[in-house]
């Protein structure tokens, strides 16, 4: 057997730990703050990402980007996410290797039982320290939406929410749509 070249250098454990998450044979795998974590959402949890994604699709055609769950990079920290959608400008999703944060247009993360506390406080931190300019979170535990934009080194310095379920809450520019958040 011959061994093969990998794309990292074996001093470097940030990079060899996050090469050999993205070649896991499983559904997802990410990192959060240095755990591995097997992703396994549920069909509600599924569900209401599903209804995101049907909501974004003729604004994401419009604007020329894409959706799915992708592979932001955090460089410099033991993290490796896998959100629930992460929208990009096509371009960008063209591009190999993983993506920044700030490479996004809109992270989004829906709340399962065994990541909640996750969603609400470690990612929406990293997501702001790596500079990514939306996240919304749907927390299917307290049953509200909540937009954090403008992201500074201390957090997100605005909030719009939290909104109960039903409430429509507003995506601004590039979107300027409002997502129903009914059926959530």
């Amino acid at each position: 057997m011959s061994a093969q070249r990998h794309a990292y250098a074996v001093d470097d454990p940030e990079t060899a730990l996050k090469y050999a998450i993205q070649h896991i044979r499983a559904d997802r795998v990410q990192i959060v703050e240095g755990f591995i974590e097997p992703v396994v959402p549920m069909w509600d949890h599924e569900n209401v990402v599903y209804l995101i994604r049907e909501q974004l699709g003729p604004t994401l055609r419009t604007l020329g980007c894409l959706a799915g769950s992708g592979n932001p990079d955090l460089p410099g920290s033991s993290n490796w996410y896998v959100p629930d959608r992460a929208v990009v400008p096509e371009d960008m999703a063209d591009a190999a290797g993983a993506l920044l944060p700030d490479q996004t247009l809109l992270i989004v993360e829906v709340t399962s039982e065994s990541n909640g506390d996750t969603d609400r406080t470690v990612k929406r931190r990293r997501y702001a320290e790596y500079r990514a300019p939306l996240y919304l979170l749907v927390d299917r535990r307290e049953r509200t939406c909540t937009l954090y934009a403008e992201p500074g080194p201390l957090g997100y310095t605005k909030v719009n929410g939290p909104h109960p379920f039903g409430t429509p809450v507003r995506l601004p520019e590039p979107f300027g749509i409002e997502l129903d958040t009914t059926e959530f």
